[in-house]
């Protein structure tokens, strides 16, 4: 079965056609970092403009790059949330357009199903090689959610952010220290030659929960910077980069630590037999890394391309549902900005 996977729920315009829900046929992501970067995050409005003018060169490229024409698409699978509504449009009305002039089925998938799918991409079977029920970390931009997978497309939320989410704070971090967007990958970067000599930042945790609160480190940075002279920035107190490294590397050990520190907990709750990591977040090598040394048990981390926005997550969860529930028209379906995983 090749599925057509449409994903635009933020900024990236992705297209990818998978094979049977593992196999990648082809990955075409039209990024606009390009576009935000010089306002340190996603503008809503140049987002979804710039998705109307390359969703259909982008799904004629992916088409181009997997060898196969749109007679050999058996569905169209699309984000419809959740995401930011203009965005999400975009590529439900392509869907629903393509569906319609191609006479293929249209289905709706759930932003965050998706990012647990990818982990199924690359013809991997943590269903079979691993087993359930696995806890998922969604760490990214718009989400930081731990979720308790009990089988195929069986879900329960046991721990979220009730803030800021992990990739926002890495944003907003990113800003204080003059660096690009996004920031996660810049303060990655940038902690790599740090020396660790930064004081820690704290911590954060909720009594008696596993939810994430991380707006409270964000202000820790913030405040630290203040008070050290680095921020507000002027010509006159920009950071150098020795400050912006300890501090990168300080902040993402902070992170890095609350969300292991919450699996960790989560794990004493759960009888989980393996933990899945998805969302841009998931790409840093710093949490990939400390969180496979404090795991007892599998850990399922897809490859850094995967964990970011893709079309192959949305076309893999689309497999899944059609084994389980098969297909029905769908074409008068809706965004659903703040749509929820159950």
């Amino acid at each position: 079965m090749n599925i057509l996977g449409i994903e635009t729920s933020c900024d990236d315009t992705a297209i990818s056609i998978v094979k049977d829900g593992q196999s990648i046929k082809s990955n075409i992501i039209a990024s606009q970092v390009h576009m935000h970067e010089k306002y340190g995050g996603i503008i809503p409005e140049i987002a979804s403009r710039e998705h109307f003018l390359t969703i259909i060169p982008t799904i004629n490229e992916s088409l181009y790059e997997s060898g196969l024409t749109h007679k050999e698409i058996d569905c169209i699978a699309v984000t419809n949330g959740p995401g930011l509504a203009g965005s999400l449009l975009v590529g439900v009305n392509a869907a629903k357009g393509l569906g319609l002039a191609w006479d293929k089925p249209v289905m709706p998938i759930n932003h965050l199903e998706g990012h647990i799918y990818s982990g199924w991409l690359d013809n991997k079977n943590p269903d079979k090689e691993v087993g359930f029920p696995l806890i998922c970390l969604i760490a990214s931009g718009g989400h930081t959610e731990m979720v308790l997978m009990k089988n195929h497309l069986t879900y329960e939320i046991i721990g979220k952010t009730r803030d800021d989410a992990a990739g926002e704070a890495f944003d907003k971090t990113a800003r204080v220290l003059r660096l690009g967007f996004p920031g996660g990958p810049e303060i990655q970067k940038e902690a790599e030659s740090a020396n660790g000599n930064l004081d820690p930042f704290p911590r954060p945790e909720i009594k008696d929960s596993l939810d994430f609160s991380l707006s409270g480190l964000k202000t820790a940075v913030v405040n630290r910077a203040i008070k050290e002279n680095i921020y507000p920035h002027t010509d006159f107190n920009a950071p150098n980069n020795e400050i912006v490294s300890e501090y990168s590397f300080a902040f993402q050990e902070a992170i890095v630590d609350t969300l292991i520190r919450n699996i960790s907990r989560a794990l004493k709750n759960f009888e989980a037999k393996g933990v899945l990591l998805g969302g841009g977040v998931a790409a840093n090598s710093r949490l990939r890394e400390k969180m496979a040394q404090n795991l007892d048990i599998p850990l399922i981390a897809p490859k850094p391309y995967l964990c970011t926005d893709n079309g192959a997550m949305i076309a893999s969860a689309a497999y899944y549902r059609i084994k389980q529930y098969g297909t029905s028209p769908t074409f008068d379906m809706d965004v659903v900005p703040n749509l929820k995983l159950h």
